[in-house]
């Protein structure tokens, strides 16, 4: 009933405003004294053109959007509307009125109904935002916004729109020449990002946010490093990844995270493509408690699958993602399975209870150093373990198998890499004999996974350092999780069978400088405040990490961000060989036999010695 009394307040408004603009262009066009003969033509005018446009814009919708919110598409629509509605008032006054209605009157009936039916909505949004709305006394917080571009202007209209509750923009920041000494909304462009301290200095700025989504995390990080010297409290614009995971809170402006200083590219995922083979099948994620695989069970379930068999080891993990995914979800069919996956006839029963017709193996023992201590659990657990899921899924006609790999299985130096080079060596054999499309997918280090980089930095900080570094020339690629099962997702679809994917990971990034990143936004000096010690590279870790073996080479796909690396020939009879020494004597190898074992099936296996830390930045680190 609210809804209707709005709409025919409206459309009497809109009847009284069209009446005016049909007197008005007769009016002007006789320069105010209307010939007695032309009197009937201007009333057959008023009326029809206040029935024929009520009529057309209820049609165009103009009575369902709140014009509070106007902008320039609501014009458009007003535009077209009149447009419509006045060539139907002059076709319908050619036929009935006696004299048709002069070019000019027409040309003016046009012109002061879209000034009047405009003007009257965008007086409304004026009346609304500055008159209406109840005045909150703003805060006194000078705010300055990096970036005079769409997500600039949003920042500020975000801070406007919550009355400056959490500041007033004082000035925007851009390197643009062209906007050197402009105004946006009425707040000036006050220089370049060199300017910052002097800004900061001469307005008294007590915040600076950076609106920059599409800059490159270079300019992020030089925007970071200049905006902390001056002290002020730094806080950023979302990125895109925050919005495909589901982070954002109720306001979209947020702290710096190490995540936007990388200047990832946002992913594109083609949703018909992936709904086509996710929507209407049971899917099952191994290791679905996992930081990959709780992520995967996310972005599937957004797909509609029939059911969801969520599979793990550890009981609590795959409670919290079942509990979140049944609160997100309720309508999705969740089934959970608490298993290991070494146990053979256990994995054959869930498989032939579920039937799944899709399959993320996620579940893998990853800690480097921890699987050069225990080489027995990487080979039982990674090897023995995908091996038993890819016969169960053959067994099943699984219609797609997607093991989910790392960068580590090239050239590797670490048991854990090597057991998983070997996992692909075992999906791309049986890829070559059964129904099932048989992939594996490869990319580097996830940020905020469990075991990760970040999360350790952040406790080390939290306690007040030393922030320990492995070694200072240590470089490794990094994705966020929500953009790596994204492109899972993405490369399962694009599956014929067989393929190693590669995922790109962008630009390899220094540790140490993720270190410093990281210190500098939690509001301390690297160095001064919290120290960086450099500890030595560990047992099987490498310097930097690869994607491809010098056999493989790299075609492209349809997807940009998704390589195939060509298929290497595979011995067969050795890895055999393999799982039979691993079922039979798994738990008493020794590391011997195991590193043995490993490098008749891997030849590139090469366990390197850890490196010194350079002299020269030991120092540095003890500070």
């Amino acid at each position: 009933m609210l809804l209707h009394k709005r709409t025919l307040i409206l459309m009497l408004i809109d009847a009284l405003l069209v009446n005016l603009s049909a007197f008005l262009s007769f009016y002007i066009r006789f320069e105010g004294n209307i010939p007695h003969e032309y009197f009937l033509t201007y009333y057959h005018t008023a009326w029809a053109a206040t029935s024929l446009s009520l009529a057309v814009f209820y049609v165009f919708g103009l009575y369902h959007r709140l014009w509070q919110y106007a902008s320039t598409g609501e014009l458009v629509s007003i535009l077209f509307a009149v447009t419509v509605s006045t060539s139907a008032t002059i076709t319908a006054v050619f036929f009935l009125a006696p004299w048709r209605i002069p070019h000019s009157a027409a040309a003016l009936l046009w012109f002061t109904t879209v000034f009047l039916i405009g003007g009257s909505r965008f007086i409304w949004r004026i009346l609304q935002e500055n008159i209406f709305t109840p005045h909150v006394p703003g805060s006194q917080q000078q705010v300055l916004i990096v970036g005079a571009g769409d997500a600039g202007v949003m920042a500020a209209r975000e801070l406007k729109n919550r009355n400056f509750r959490e500041g007033r923009p004082i000035g925007f920041i851009d390197d643009a020449p062209t906007k050197q000494k402009v105004q946006l909304m009425g707040i000036p462009v006050l220089g370049t990002r060199k300017d910052i301290p002097r800004v900061v200095k001469n307005h008294n700025v007590d915040e600076i946010i950076i609106a920059m989504p599409s800059a490159s995390g270079d300019s992020v990080r030089e925007v970071v490093q200049i905006s902390e010297k001056t002290g002020v409290e730094l806080k950023i614009m979302p990125g895109v990844y925050d919005m495909l995971s589901g982070k954002l809170d109720t306001s979209p402006i947020r702290q710096v995270q190490v995540e936007d200083l990388l200047g990832r590219e946002p992913v594109t995922v083609d949703l018909e493509e992936v709904a086509e083979y996710l929507t209407g099948e049971v899917i099952l994620v191994t290791g679905g408690g996992g930081s990959i695989g709780s992520e995967i069970c996310r972005q599937v379930a957004k797909f509609n699958p029939a059911k969801l068999v969520i599979l793990g080891h550890g009981e609590n993990s795959i409670f919290d993602i079942e509990q979140e995914l049944r609160a997100d979800f309720p309508g999705l069919e969740i089934a959970t399975e608490i298993l290991d996956i070494k146990d053979r006839e256990k994995v054959q029963i869930v498989f032939q209870k579920y039937r799944p017709g899709v399959v993320y193996h996620a579940a893998a023992h990853k800690h480097v150093p921890l699987m050069e201590r225990n080489p027995e659990e990487a080979l039982k657990n990674n090897i023995l373990g995908s091996r038993n899921l890819v016969e169960a899924a053959d067994i099943a006609k699984v219609k797609t198998f997607v093991l989910i790999s790392t960068d580590k299985a090239v050239n590797p130096t670490s048991i854990m890499g090597t057991t998983k080079r070997v996992a692909e060596m075992i999906i791309q054999n049986m890829d070559k004999h059964s129904q099932t499309r048989f992939v594996a997918v490869r990319f580097g280090n996830v940020l905020g996974s469990r075991g990760s980089v970040i999360p350790t930095f952040k406790r080390q900080i939290a306690k007040g350092g030393p922030v320990t570094v492995t070694h200072p020339e240590m470089i490794r690629y990094f994705m966020t999780i929500p953009e790596a099962a994204q492109l899972v997702i993405q490369a399962g679809a694009m599956a014929q069978g067989g393929e190693i994917f590669i995922l790109d990971m962008g630009k390899p990034v220094k540790i140490l400088d993720l270190a410093r990143d990281l210190i500098r936004l939690s509001g301390f000096e690297p160095d001064v405040d919290i120290p960086i010690k450099f500890t030595g590279m560990r047992p099987g870790e490498k310097l930097y990490e690869e994607l491809l073996t010098a056999e493989e080479g790299t075609s492209a796909t349809k997807h940009k961000r998704i390589f195939v690396a060509k298929p290497n020939m595979i011995d067969v009879e050795k890895i055999e060989d393999l799982v039979h020494l691993i079922k039979e004597r798994g738990s008493y190898l020794s590391r011997e036999e195991v590193v043995g074992a490993l490098q008749t099936v891997v030849p590139t296996f090469r366990r390197s010695a850890p490196k010194p830390v350079p002299q020269a930045f030991e120092g540095e680190g003890a500070r």
